[in-house]
């Protein structure tokens, strides 16, 4: 008997233990998902208005899903061989002072978001500026660096039709002459372009030193691989294949070379974008919508796409008013410069703030000022260069 009542007091007191760490997991795992979250409560709602039939099914973009799942794979994959660590080594030794190490980081950002789209270059870009950071001891510049290839990222895409999800669907919907879309947006994009880098040039040129760096390289037989595999992704945007057929190659090459990459793929990301264009399907679909937003659009699609942007996030905002104005110009800007602000004001953001709150914990509320600051600066003035813009063309 009385060891009965010890097994039987060490399980009550065991019950209120188990329910505490019950509770800090489902804590942490609505912390970690608070974007899917949001985007499912935001589609959920919308449902109710617009109650689900078969138009649903042309809310998503297959595309944009495939060539999404194919990039987070192969980023996967490079990741299980060290490839970003050994990388980042190679960075550090080459520009050896953090004003140049920051400027490579957020430039090749930039570049790279005009040619595999904004959310896929930060996805690649990301963890390479963190393992870069990080192998020099010097973290302090993590969110600052972050912010920054996250701007770059949003204002790089804009060049090219490709560059922003907004700017597929803008330049199909209103099937821009390719010369003309790049007409549109030289303006805005060089002068994101020099203030950029200018912002980057405050950073102290302390110099920089590896402090612990890989053993070995990756083989390279792997980096062929995985690369050949990451063109194939993005030639998934191009079209020059049909997007299945791309797929069905890269599941097949990583079940071969690394299945553990298909099981490491952002799957909670994938169900955001899902989410997402089912919010800004049905919001098309809602009659008081449609008569608010278009009174609104007609004023000024440059001012009100931009506002637009910081409340429903640029890619839903590109969909709802191209039904709504003619001025594809005023909107094509308004959506690219309209990506900063707000951490919602773009995908790419939400995904800059979720990388940064699973590297660096606890820093959320410094990051969000320091966010909040750049991004509204960089807005302020893009806003102003786009009614130049206006104005030129």
């Amino acid at each position: 008997m009385p060891f009965e009542t010890e097994r039987i007091t060490a399980m009550e007191e065991t019950r209120p233990s188990r329910g505490k760490h019950i509770l800090a997991l489902i804590g942490h795992i609505a912390k970690s998902s608070v974007v899917l979250i949001v985007a499912l409560a935001a589609a959920g709602i919308t449902c109710f208005f617009v109650p689900v039939d078969k138009e649903y099914l042309g809310y998503f973009d297959l595309e944009t899903l495939a060539c999404l799942f194919c990039t987070l794979a192969v980023v996967a994959a490079f990741k299980n061989i060290k490839f970003f660590v050994w990388l980042a080594d190679i960075i550090v030794r080459r520009f050896k002072n953090m004003r140049n190490i920051v400027l490579a980081l957020v430039f090749v950002t930039y570049f790279g978001s005009m040619i595999m789209a904004n959310d896929m270059a930060l996805i690649t870009f990301l963890p390479l500026g963190y393992f870069v950071l990080d192998s020099c001891g010097n973290k302090k510049l993590t969110a600052f660096t972050f912010i920054m290839q996250n701007i770059a990222a949003n204002l790089g895409g804009m060049l090219t039709p490709f560059g922003n999800p907004q700017n597929l669907y803008l330049y199909s919907y209103f099937e821009i002459p390719t010369g003309e879309f790049f007409r549109i947006m030289a303006l805005p994009f060089a002068a994101a372009f020099v203030m950029i880098l200018g912002i980057c040039l405050f950073v102290k040129p302390e110099a920089a030193a590896v402090q612990s760096r890989p053993k070995n390289a990756p083989p390279a037989w792997r980096i062929a691989v995985y690369s050949l595999l990451f063109v194939l992704s993005v030639l998934i945007v191009f079209r020059v294949f049909p997007y299945y057929w791309g797929l069905l190659a890269v599941v097949a090459a990583l079940l071969i070379f690394d299945f553990r990459a298909i099981l490491r793929v952002d799957y909670a990301l994938l169900l955001t974008f899902c989410a997402f264009f089912v919010f800004s399907g049905n919001m098309a679909r809602i009659p008081a919508v449609e008569e608010f937003l278009g009174g609104l659009v007609a004023l000024d699609p440059l001012a009100f796409g931009t506002l637009s942007c910081q409340v429903i996030s640029n890619v839903p905002s590109a969909v709802l008013l191209s039904k709504f104005t003619g001025d594809y110009a005023n909107l094509l800007v308004a959506v690219n410069i309209g990506g900063l602000g707000t951490p919602i004001a773009s995908l790419a953001s939400l995904i800059t703030l979720n990388t940064y709150r699973t590297v660096c914990p606890g820093g959320t509320k410094k990051y969000i000022l320091l966010f909040s600051a750049l991004n509204f600066g960089f807005l302020a003035v893009l806003l102003g260069i786009g009614y130049l813009n206006a104005f030129l063309l």
